[in-house]
């Protein structure tokens, strides 16, 4: 089991910083959906260097579970029109 969660808690890390890089602002700067846009890519931002940090520290549990939310934040952005995101690949659901 510890091989495991080794290997997803990396790719998860992983899936997160390549969605943090695919993202693209989908909404005017300087609006309230642009701050929200900002916001909540700064959200998933935190959470991805929250993760590293624990995954650092060797603390996989709490590294998998910031990767996982920081995702989460993203992914809901990308769902409600915050974002631009790829319709391909593994990255957003759709």
């Amino acid at each position: 089991m510890p091989a495991e969660l080794d290997e997803k808690t990396d790719r998860y890390g992983e899936m997160l910083a390549d969605a943090l890089d695919a993202a693209e602002p989908a909404t005017p700067p300087g609006t309230p959906l642009g701050e929200a846009a900002a916001e909540t890519y700064e959200m998933a931002e935190s959470y991805l260097d929250d993760g590293r940090h624990f995954r650092q520290e060797d603390d996989l549990v709490n590294a998998l579970a910031s990767f996982s939310y920081g995702h989460a934040w993203l992914d809901a952005g990308a769902r409600i029109g915050l974002f631009d995101v790829p319709t391909e690949g593994h990255l957003f659901t759709q």
